[in-house]
């Protein structure tokens, strides 16, 4: 699977230092000072409809941390995947009559053209589901062969006793991990499982859907812990920097995700940190495809919206932040654009040295884009203000806009 052509990043003098940032396991922060190569896994889009505000403001959460990186002088591994095989996905095809290939390939194909229009630098690795089955089902062999996994009516389940450090990247207790195990897709009241909240490695073929040869484990379709599992361990290796999503991946999906590979490589850690995305919400609920209360991004752009309105929309709240989608975000955004553009239009200004470090280190401080959208605010008015007499400065700025924080002038 391919991903999406990849903006040209503007050169800065220096560079930034090392990224500070959240870690969900251990509630704190930690600082990431990888080698010449950084690594980073983000959970991508079950294709079965457009790019939301929800989904933007996670993966513009993810671009900040690659152009963190690679102000630093590091090459970035980004690996994302897209879950092009799940039951919404199924029964979202069921529902429209679509066949549900031509769902997922239509879906994935809009979802490229809204992270180009919105700047997201690519992953390295774009992969699908579909594609990691050879690479999924002898993790899933795997599994079983360590009394890892068993078997409930042809289904194959991993049983998350078999992991001692099960619970540790969330840190819920048993009752909020079935709660939420019910609500995302696990099915903690089945009959003959051994723990309530042990979660499907594969699924036997149904009657009416797709299903691919197993091997041992007879035909069937991959579970959605273990894909994100195969494909991190087949193009990062165990121990990578980050791995990230929204916050309603916590549980069970990475908590499963760690406890798959702890298990199946007998190491730790899976990821080094796990980072974490606010939820978006849309008239007072959390914004979902589930909901159908959606802010699609393809449709703001139909509409004539400026993609670089949409980034500094999404830009101006912390990326580990809950907040609400309304007109008036979208409004000030398009004001602080044109601000902005004024500023760097004119031949010269006040210096944008302190402009470039204070981005800097609002980035760095756990990816404070709302502090490093204040700073360049402040630069734009003094511009308007007083102006300067640096020739440079406009073009420092507006290529501090572009590489860190991924909007166009």
């Amino acid at each position: 699977m391919h991903a999406w052509p990849a903006s040209e990043v503007p050169a800065l003098p220096g560079e930034g230092p090392d990224l500070r940032i959240h870690d969900t396991a251990t509630d704190g922060r930690v600082t990431l000072n990888p080698g010449s190569v950084a690594r980073l896994y983000v959970c991508g889009i079950t294709p079965y409809d457009a790019t939301h505000m929800g989904h933007a403001a996670t993966f513009t959460a993810f671009d900040l941390v690659q152009r963190v990186w690679l102000d630093t002088q590091r090459q970035v591994v980004y690996v994302q995947n897209v879950t092009d095989i799940d039951d919404p996905l199924l029964q979202r095809a069921v529902a429209t009559g679509e066949d549900w290939t031509a769902l997922a390939e239509r879906e994935t194909a809009l979802f490229r053209e809204d992270m180009t229009a919105l700047r997201m630098l690519p992953p390295r690795h774009f992969i699908g589901a579909v594609e990691s089955i050879p690479r999924i089902v002898p993790a899933v062999e795997r599994l079983r062969e360590l009394g890892a996994a068993y078997e409930v009516d042809g289904d194959i389940y991993f049983s998350v006793e078999a992991d001692a450090h099960f619970g540790e990247v969330s840190g819920y207790d048993q009752e909020m991990m079935r709660l939420l195990s019910a609500e995302r897709g696990g099915d903690p009241d089945r009959p003959g499982k051994k723990n309530p909240l042990d979660p499907m490695l594969w699924t036997a073929a149904r009657a009416g859907e797709p299903s691919w040869d197993g091997g041992s484990l007879g035909r069937g379709r991959p579970g959605w812990h273990i894909e994100c599992v195969a494909i991190a361990l087949e193009y990062l290796g165990m121990g990578f920097e980050i791995q990230g999503g929204g916050s309603d991946l916590v549980f069970p999906h990475h908590e499963m995700g760690a406890s798959h590979a702890r298990t199946l490589t007998d190491e730790a850690p899976f990821a080094q940190s796990y980072v974490h995305a606010g939820m978006v919400a849309y008239q007072g609920e959390k914004m979902s495809k589930s909901k159908g209360n959606l802010v699609l991004v393809s449709a703001l752009r139909r509409a004539g919206t400026d993609p670089a309105a949409i980034r500094l929309a999404l830009l101006a709240h912390h990326y580990r932040a809950d907040w609400e989608w309304t007109d008036d975000v979208l409004e000030e955004a398009v004001r602080r654009l044109g601000r902005w553009r004024a500023a760097v239009s004119r031949p010269d200004g006040p210096s944008a040295d302190g402009l470039l470090a204070e981005i800097r280190a609002a980035l760095a401080d756990d990816l404070d884009a709302p502090a490093a959208l204040a700073a360049f605010d402040r630069w734009a008015a003094l511009q308007q203000r007083a102006g300067g007499q640096d020739p440079g400065a406009p073009g420092v700025a507006s290529r501090a806009a572009d590489a860190l924080l991924g909007v166009a002038l």
